[in-house]
């Protein structure tokens, strides 16, 4: 590792001397520096680009020019005549400055469309040619190479550290609701133009009243080759791994026209390369970002359905994938656009997990868990949208969207406290949402805005568990460890298993509209007065149950500590509504935009239990908000905002009837939960700086958070087996985040460094009593690698992350230290070969010690004729080195765990690609 960085540097410092700088002025006719200007250096003798830049704030350009050679060089900039010369370098540094002149002519166009990036107000343009070699296959193969874009290790697309929410194709919609789909099937070589989208918002009549900055989306220009015909490929392969016959078959078809669209996405195969997981599917049930701005409560539905644990080729040892998608969209006039997709995907995978698990409370015995788990997810979701245009005055929009899943899930456990367990759950949970908004502009200083959402979500998960039991020890000193536990939870003990279970159905229906009015004052300022109401009802039911040896049923007589009049069965009824009215006032000041707000809100929470139990509370509360936007450049800015939040939970932790979460852990709720208020403050800094090459992209946030809801954990003394209530937290949580990231490329070397940082401190209770959880991690992470168009690429990656608990039940800090080193090359040869690989290194230490290692290494040989052939070729190899698994440290609130997982073996297969 050490001489590949030593010869990324020799690399850098090679290009750097073999070239001269060419710098100057670019001006206007009465002197005026001209920012952003577009400079363009073509060689005369290759007839391809040398170099481009653009100029700064002060008129400033350079750009590194090959000695000994001469240019063709272009400055152009909009509503200016283009100025072209030639210049022939020699060995020393040049200056020359430019005067331009007022003219109407497009030739600036020209121009633009050969520069690799250009901005355009709040979009940054990347000309995707500009940054291929030949080696990429997948629209996420090229976005991983443009400067201030990443690609996380979930998958997401990143710009400036902010997730990208949306990709369309042409303006038109592909897949709403994830972004992977569009990364890993549209094929690079269709990749015009790839648009940044920043400060993004798709309602015209609302871009110049509201504040987007935390949102971005991408839209893709497709090749005009691509436009009015089928395009795409046709993936086959099979081959061999120790245990299995392995089998991949992917056709990823597209077809645009200016009227309407067709993508068709298939995949079937059990080579690990899923596209989609569990946890990817669950968010195309929810709706595109409202156009307004939030409102300041939060209520939380979360999912009561099956914990499933994602799947990847990292974390499982069997994978089974099989996913069809269509994607539509058809415009019969420029009034309408309608678009939908029908998604069906099937995972089914195998898991083996090894946990060595330190308990923070003492008086908890330590436990060692070996849990093999086989889980299948069949999932089936739909999205209908619709936009209909009457004029630029009057918007209409309707989408609904669905899904519906059968899971079911097996485990079986080896625990050194509780013995063998097995676990079955299934669930067949559906979610429906809808969303209807209409956008109005009275006239130009009048804009009205209503939204309207819908949210329609039932869960019926059920659980079975099953304990070994020896009923002649239950009351021995040494007597099996679910015993106690046993007694508590009111189960009869004179069996020989502890079979358990348990049936729950949840429904939610929850309504969600506001309308918004904006008044311009003039071209500065604007005044936004909201109107709202949320309406929230939730019903839970469930009931807890033991089948005896005989098969027949018996119902728990529970008494456990800490948890008032325990119940086993659940019947709760939960309604929400809050109405709200607020103001906001936005003001543009120089390099200012500043915009205030405050919203007024009457709180109405009532829950029913059993029929005879009522609880209520009833409260106003005034949110106040603030941002401010300092525009120092075009493309630099000073974001800070603070908003104060009201945080309601939901049924499942008020539902004081008892739930098993799993084996060791069961759960009753509280019905005197109040909510919580959290303030929250944040400031983030960018800069994409083309004159300089630099980008650089900062944010610190501020967390705290009153009343908030914390758990009391009873753990049955000498037992891993909890019960847990919640209660509000007489304790302030408070967190701070912070990370920065700048990246610079010098020639064709693109380098990046970043940092983070994040600290929080949180209140925990075991056995009633209160425990403080600090959390402090720090972070580094660097990054060189080249950019060649006709050599070989080599991407070095490094990152080290600092972890540091300090618990008041622990007598010492728990301290670990990750490294994570990386390689990855690719090469394409002779307009034909291509060879890819990657490598990653990881390793975790503890006090000084190795904790866990581990190494994984994958490549790929692929041959085609000539870049422009239809078949081709591939040989891949995944986890080469034959790595039977990966270890991970997790410190969490209750124990400080050491995971064993283990993952896919070494798989060797044979692809054959068509493309159209």
């Amino acid at each position: 590792m050490k001489k590949l960085l030593l010869l990324a540097i020799f690399m850098v410092s090679f290009i750097t001397t073999a070239q001269v700088k060419l710098t100057g002025v670019v001006k206007d006719s009465i002197g005026t520096p001209l920012e952003m200007a577009n400079v363009l250096a073509i060689n005369k003798t290759t007839k391809k680009m040398a170099s481009y830049g653009f100029t700064d704030a002060k008129g400033n350009y350079k750009l590194d020019l090959d000695k000994n050679s001469t240019f063709d060089v272009k400055i152009s900039y909009i509503g200016m005549k283009t100025s072209e010369f030639e210049i022939t370098t020699k060995t020393e540094n040049l200056v020359k400055n430019i005067t331009l002149f007022e003219d109407n002519s497009l030739d600036e166009i020209t121009i633009v469309s050969k520069m690799p990036v250009t901005i355009k107000g709040d979009t940054i343009v990347y000309n995707a040619d500009s940054f291929k070699n030949g080696s990429e296959r997948k629209l996420e193969d090229v976005l991983e190479k443009l400067p201030g874009v990443e690609i996380n290790d979930a998958g997401q697309i990143e710009v400036e550290g902010k997730v990208v929410e949306k990709i369309t194709v042409d303006g038109k919609e592909f897949f709403s609701g994830d972004t992977k789909l569009a990364s890993k099937n549209i094929p690079s070589n269709a990749v015009d133009k790839i648009q940044v989208l920043r400060n993004y918002g798709d309602v015209n009549q609302l871009r110049g009243v509201q504040n987007n900055q935390d949102r971005v989306a991408i839209n893709i220009k497709l090749k005009e080759g691509k436009k009015n015909f089928w395009f795409g490929d046709v993936t086959a392969g099979a081959g061999s791994a120790p245990d299995e016959t392995l089998y991949l078959f992917q056709p990823k078809l597209f077809y645009y026209s200016p009227k309407y669209t067709v993508n068709v996405i298939g995949d079937i195969n059990n080579l690990g390369d899923v596209v989609l997981n569990r946890s990817d599917l669950r968010s195309f049930g929810s709706n595109f970002r409202s156009q307004s701005p939030s409102n300041g409560t939060n209520i939380s539905i979360a999912s009561a359905g099956i914990g499933f644990l994602t799947a990847g080729g990292r974390n499982a040892n069997k994978i089974n994938t099989k996913l069809s998608a269509l994607n539509l969209s058809y415009s019969p006039n420029k009034k309408l656009d309608l678009s939908g997709f029908l998604i069906f995907s099937s995972n089914s995978n195998e898991q083996r997990n090894i946990r060595d698990i330190d308990y923070v409370d003492p008086s908890t015995p330590d436990d060692f868990v070996d849990n093999i788990t086989n889980q299948t997810s069949n999932s089936g979701l739909f999205r209908f949208s619709s936009i209909y245009r009457k004029n630029i005055n009057n918007q209409l929009n309707y989408n609904v969207s669905g899904r519906f899943s059968n899971e079911f899930k097996t485990e079986s456990a080896d625990s050194r406290v509780l013995s063998d367990i097995t676990e079955r759950e299934r669930a067949t949970p559906y979610t429906i949402n809808q969303d209807f908004s209409y956008f109005y502009t009275a006239n130009e200083n009048n804009i009205f805005a209503l939204e309207v959402k819908h949210l329609l979500q039932d869960e019926d998960p059920f659980y079975v568990a099953s304990l070994e039991n020896d009923p002649n020890n239950n009351d021995d000193a040494d007597n099996d460890g679910f015993d106690d536990a046993a007694e508590s939870l009111g189960l009869d003990r004179s069996n020989l298993f502890y079979n358990l279970e348990q049936d729950r159905k949840v429904k939610s229906n929850q309504l969600d509209a506001k309308l918004d009015y904006y008044h311009i004052l003039n071209s500065k300022s604007n005044l936004n007065f909201v109107a709202g109401t949320i309406l929230s009802k939730q019903n839970f039911n469930s009931r807890f149950f033991q089948i005896l040896d005989n098969g027949n049923e018996f119902t728990p007589n529970p008494t456990i500590n800490g948890i008032p009049d325990p119940q086993t069965t659940n019947d709760t009824e939960y309604n929400f509504t809050d109405i709200y009215a607020g103001v906001r006032y936005r003001l543009k000041a120089g390099i200012f935009t500043i915009t205030p707000g405050v919203t007024v809100h009457s709180y109405n929470s009532n829950n029913t239990q059993y029929g005879t139990e009522y609880f209520k509370d009833k409260f106003l509360e005034v949110l106040p908000e603030f941002e401010a936007i300092a525009q120092f450049k075009r493309s630099e800015s000073l974001t800070f905002t603070y908003k104060k939040e009201i945080n309601f939970t939901d049924v499942n932790q008020i539902a004081r009837g008892i739930v098993a979460n799993n084996y060791n852990s069961f759960f009753a709720g509280n019905a005197n939960l109040v909510n919580a208020s959290r303030h929250n403050a944040s400031l983030f800094y960018r800069s994409f700086n083309l004159f300089n090459n630099t980008n650089v992209f900062a944010r610190v946030s501020y967390n705290k958070t009153a009343n908030q809801v914390n758990r009391n954990t009873i753990f049955e003394p000498g037992s891993v087996v909890s019960s847990s209530t919640n209660l509000n937290s007489p304790f302030d949580n408070e967190s701070i985040f912070a990370f920065a990231n700048a990246g610079k490329r010098f020639g064709k070397i693109q380098t990046s460094i970043g940092a983070n940082y994040s600290f929080s401190k949180t209140y925990q209770f075991i056995n009633t009593l209160e425990n403080t959880n600090e959390s402090l991690n720090r972070g580094l992470n660097a990054r060189i690698g080249t950019n060649f168009r006709k050599a070989p690429n080599v991407t070095l990656r490094y990152r080290v992350n600092f972890s540091d608990q300090d618990n008041t039940a622990r007598p010492a800090v728990v301290k670990s230290v990750t490294h994570a080193p990386s390689i990855d090359f690719d090469a394409y040869i002779w307009d034909s070969v291509t060879l890819t690989s990657d490598f990653t290194f990881n390793e975790v230490r503890q006090g000084g010690s190795k904790q866990s290692s581990f190494n994984i290494w994958n490549a790929k040989l692929a041959y085609r004729k000539d870049k422009d052939a239809k078949w081709e070729y591939e040989l891949v190899g995944n986890n080469l080195l034959g790595t039977g698994s990966e270890t991970s440290v997790n410190q969490g609130l209750f124990s400080f765990t050491v995971n064993e997982r283990f993952i896919l073996p070494r798989f060797v297969s044979f692809r054959v690609r068509y493309q159209l």
